[in-house]
This record gives C-alpha cells, sequence and structure tokens, in this order.
C-alpha cells in the first residue's frame, strides 16, 4: 500500500525579487502538473516583506515524487532560479499522519540539519490510540450524564467537534513529548538516568 508524500521546503530569497520569485514557483508548478502523480502544490511566507518561503508539494507515492524529482524539467526549472538568489535551507518529506509527533521546538530556518526520522507507524497509532480512548470514555460519560437523550449523529458530530481540537492542541503534543523517548527508540528516562 503506498501513501502520498508531502515535499516540504523552505527557501529564502533575496530583497526585492518576490515578482520574480512568483513567476519562477508558478512555472514550476505548471511542470509539476503535467508529471503523473501530481496533487498539487502551494507556498506562504511569514508576513509581506519576509525573505523566507515555505513551498509544498504533494504526489501520490514516492514513485510518482521520483519521477518529478529525476527529471529534466525539474532540473532545468531549478537551473533557472540560479539569478534569483534563491537558497534552499530545509527539505522535509512527509506521508500519512506522523507531522502530528513532530517535537514543538523553534528552529532556525536556515538550520541544514536533518530531522529525525518520524517514528513506525505502530507507535503513531498507539500513541493516538492512548490519547484518544480516555478522551473518549470522558466525553461519552459526560454525555450520558448531561444529555443521555441526545440523537446519535448529534453526539457524533459535537464530541468530534470538541475532541479534534482537544487532541491536536493539547493531548497529542501531550503525549508525544511523554513518549518521545519509545517514538524514537531510545531508552527511557528512568533507565538513562540509572545509567549516568
Amino acid at each position: 500500500m503506498t501513501s502520498p508524500v508531502t515535499v516540504s521546503i523552505t527557501r529564502h530569497l533575496d530583497p526585492g525579487r518576490e515578482a520574480e520569485m512568483m513567476s519562477w514557483m508558478s512555472a514550476g508548478v505548471a511542470l509539476a502538473e503535467r508529471f503523473p502523480g501530481f496533487l498539487g502544490a502551494g507556498w506562504v511566507r511569514p508576513e509581506q516583506d519576509s525573505e523566507t518561503w515555505h513551498v509544498l508539494y504533494r504526489f501520490a507515492d514516492h514513485e510518482a515524487l521520483a519521477g518529478w524529482e529525476s527529471s529534466h524539467e525539474r532540473q532545468w526549472w531549478r537551473d533557472a532560479s540560479v539569478g534569483l538568489g534563491v537558497v534552499e535551507s530545509r527539505v522535509e518529506r512527509r506521508t500519512g499522519i506522523e507531522g502530528w509527533f513532530d517535537e514543538p521546538v523553534t528552529r532556525d530556518l536556515r538550520d541544514l540539519r536533518l530531522s529525525p526520522p518520524a517514528p513506525p507507524r505502530y507507535k503513531q497509532a498507539t500513541v493516538i490510540w492512548l490519547a484518544f480512548f480516555p478522551l473518549n470514555l470522558l466525553v461519552s460519560w459526560i454525555y450520558s450524564q448531561v444529555a443521555p437523550d441526545l440523537p446519535l449523529l448529534v453526539r457524533g458530530l459535537t464530541s468530534t467537534l470538541l475532541m479534534t481540537p482537544v487532541m491536536t492542541y493539547l493531548v497529542l503534543p501531550w503525549m508525544t513529548r511523554r513518549l518521545s523517548w519509545w517514538l524514537q527508540g531510545e531508552p527511557p528516562p528512568w533507565r538513562r538516568v540509572a545509567a549516568a
């Protein structure tokens, strides 16, 4: 089974070259669109006068991505950026939901070090279940006490509307910090302390 792959690139541009950058980016998207498996692309800047550009593009699987990345068209397009002063500082490839397991840290965008690999899927699924199960029990219990006759559809809709932001912004980040040692295949904290 294959998964779509999203490539995230941070690029820096010489000041005053925004119009040229927009044209260059649009040309790259137009070329990528012609390749099998292309699912979309886009870019954002942190603020209007920022020299930093965050670029995303997505392909249906690793094979489709490799077709684009090894193509003559992409090489020609990349070569066209030489005169713009574009500097590529960070590239990440993401599949599935592994972005939930990133550590909440502030990084220098010009940091060229590689990010740690994503945890195996079974570990991701385990952490999600460990976070979701108690939260689901709590919300179900609250509904049984407060609104026991609420129709199933309304209960499901409102409970997921409540649980999704709580999971995304509170529970999963907290769980991944506590279990980061296990997710990354490191010894537990108490063994590291004992060994020191």
